[in-house]
C-alpha cells in the first residue's frame, strides 16, 4: 500500500504560485494579540513573585496568566495560519520569519545564559569567598561563618538551613532520555514531511509532543520528591534558589515546546505543509532542539557536577 504524501491537499496551487511570484511585503492590519501576551507575562510574573513571597493569591494569578498566553498563542498561530494558507505571504515575508525565529532563539540563549552565569558565580566565586578559600576572603569567613563548609551543592546554608542534593540518577537521567529521545523522533518526522510520508509524520509528529508530556509529568513528581521528602525547596538558599529557577524555567520552555508541536500536529491531520513549504513546522522543531541542548547543559551543571 503506497503511503500518502504531504504534498496533495497542504497548499492550495494559487497560493503556491501567488507566494512564488508575489514581492509585496504583506502587513498584517491591527492586531490583540501583542497586547494580549503583554498582559498574559504580567500575570504570569506578578503571580509568580505572589506564589512565592504570599501563597495562594499568586497561583491564581499566574494560572491566569497561563491561561492567556495559551489562548493568545493558539489566536494568533490561527490568524497566521489563516494568513499563510491564503496566500497572502512572499518569500520575504518567509525570510522574515526565519530571522525572527532565529532572533528569539538567541534571545533565550541570553536569558538561559543569565542564570547559567549566576550559578557559575555562586559555585565558583560567592560559595568559596564565604568559606575563606583565598586569603584576603578569610577575614570574611572567621567574621561572618566560621563555621561555614565551602562545597557545592550547598545542602547547609550560611545561615543553617539543611537540605538534600538532587541525584542525578532516578527521574533526572530518565527525562534526559525523553527529552533525547524526543529530539530523534522530530528530527525523523521532519524528513517524513521533506519526503512527503504523511503517516510517518503523523506517528512521530505525535511521539515527540506524549515525550515532551511525559518529560513534564516526571518533573512535577520530581518537584513534588523535592518539596516532600528532600526538603529541597526555593528556601533551600542558593542550591535550592538556582535548582528551581533554571529547572522550572526550563520546564516552562518544554510546556511552550510541546504546545508548538502539539498545534503542528493538528496542521498535519488537516493536511497542511508539504515538502517545501513547511516553516512554521521548522520553526517549532528549532525551538525544540534549543530546549533540548539546554536540558542537557542543566544535566551536566545542576545535577551531575
Amino acid at each position: 500500500m503506497v503511503e500518502p504524501t504531504l504534498g496533495k491537499g497542504s497548499e492550495s496551487p494559487v497560493s503556491e504560485a501567488r507566494m512564488a511570484n508575489d514581492s509585496r511585503y504583506y502587513v498584517p492590519a491591527q492586531s490583540p494579540w501583542p497586547i494580549m501576551g503583554a498582559v498574559g507575562l504580567f500575570l504570569m510574573a506578578s503571580g509568580a513573585g505572589m506564589l512565592i513571597s504570599h501563597g495562594n493569591p499568586g497561583g491564581w494569578l499566574l494560572l491566569a496568566g497561563a491561561l492567556t498566553i495559551t489562548g493568545m498563542l493558539f489566536g494568533w498561530f490561527g490568524h497566521v495560519i489563516n494568513e499563510s494558507m491564503s496566500g497572502l505571504y512572499s518569500p520575504q515575508m518567509d525570510r522574515s520569519f526565519r530571522q525572527g525565529m532565529s532572533w528569539f532563539i538567541f534571545s533565550e540563549v541570553m536569558f538561559f545564559g543569565a542564570f547559567f552565569g549566576a550559578l557559575f558565580y555562586a559555585r565558583v566565586l560567592s560559595v568559596p569567598w564565604l568559606g575563606g578559600e583565598h586569603l584576603h576572603h578569610l577575614s570574611t569567613h572567621q567574621v561572618l561563618w566560621p563555621d561555614f563548609q565551602a562545597i557545592w551543592p550547598l545542602v547547609t546554608t550560611p545561615g543553617g538551613t539543611q537540605t538534600e542534593a538532587m541525584p542525578w540518577q532516578g527521574l533526572p537521567l530518565v527525562n534526559t532520555l525523553l527529552l533525547l529521545s524526543s529530539s530523534v523522533t522530530l528530527q525523523f518526522a521532519h524528513q517524513a514531511l521533506e519526503r512527503g510520508h504523511r503517516n510517518r509524520v503523523k506517528l512521530l509528529l505525535g511521539c515527540t509532543v506524549l515525550l515532551g508530556l511525559l518529560f513534564l509529568s516526571l518533573q512535577v513528581l520530581e518537584y513534588y520528591h523535592a518539596y516532600t521528602e528532600m526538603g529541597l525547596t526555593l528556601k533551600s538558599g542558593i542550591y535550592g534558589n538556582t535548582f528551581f529557577m533554571l529547572t522550572g524555567f526550563h520546564g516552562m520552555h518544554v510546556f511552550l515546546g510541546s504546545l508548538m508541536l502539539a498545534i503542528m500536529w493538528l496542521r498535519v491531520m488537516k493536511g497542511h505543509f508539504n515538502a517545501h513549504h513547511h516553516f512554521a513546522f521548522l520553526a517549532s522543531a528549532w525551538y525544540w532542539h534549543f530546549v533540548d541542548v539546554v536540558w542537557l547543559c542543566l544535566f551536566v551543571f545542576v545535577y551531575i557536577l
